[in-house]
């Protein structure tokens, strides 16, 4: 697939470039974002370049991962790197979403509103028929992001997530079409309730 540029109300969202690599690595020098994601920690300027290598153009057109850089900005305007957001191909109808904050810019649903533009358009768009997001149990402010963009929290998976070398549970939770009012290329029956 082509890389593609999203805008929402606030956020523009485009492809990672080598341009971003020192934004990045001024961002995943916080703790937290160490703690929650699966970043190198420490985090040198070499993993910077090499990540905004790995998921531009390249990942992009073999439809193994698309890497969103969301910035500050509408209608083309350009300001500063305020989140990550990457989507990873599980297969012709499932997706994967992860995210990350820079410390500066959190609590201002910048998060929320990336993840919900980017789904909108995994949705219309490529044809996804489920987004699911993980995060480690204890994630609070990642879990938060993702129901404000509208995913319903399904469960607690155990030993689901490799944290540098080491099982943790997760938490995952999905998206559907329908739960933002669109259409799916495909049909949905859900379990009935009460069902073995």
């Amino acid at each position: 697939m082509e890389p593609v540029t999203l805008a929402t109300g606030r956020l523009l969202l485009r492809p990672f470039a080598p341009s971003d690599a020192e934004e990045v690595h001024a961002a995943c020098q916080d703790p937290e974002i160490q703690r929650w994601t699966l970043v190198p920690s420490p985090y040198e300027r070499a993993h910077a370049e090499a990540w905004v290598t790995h998921v531009s153009r390249n990942a992009w057109l073999e439809d193994r991962e698309y890497g969103f850089a969301v910035r500050l900005g509408a209608q083309g305007a350009e300001g500063p790197l305020v989140a990550a957001v990457g989507v990873h191909v599980r297969g012709p109808q499932g997706y994967e979403i992860g995210y990350w904050a820079a410390k500066e810019h959190r609590g201002r649903g910048y998060v929320a509103e990336a993840v919900a533009g980017v789904a909108r358009w995994l949705f219309t768009e490529v044809g996804a028929g489920r987004l699911e997001w993980r995060a480690a149990v204890g994630n609070a402010a990642s879990r938060a992001a993702a129901e404000k963009a509208g995913f319903r929290f399904e469960g607690t998976l155990r030993g689901a997530l490799d944290h540098r070398g080491t099982l943790r549970d997760c938490w995952v939770a999905g998206l559907l079409p329908s739960d933002l009012g669109l259409p799916s290329r495909l049909p949905y029956l859900p379990a009935v309730s009460g069902t073995p």
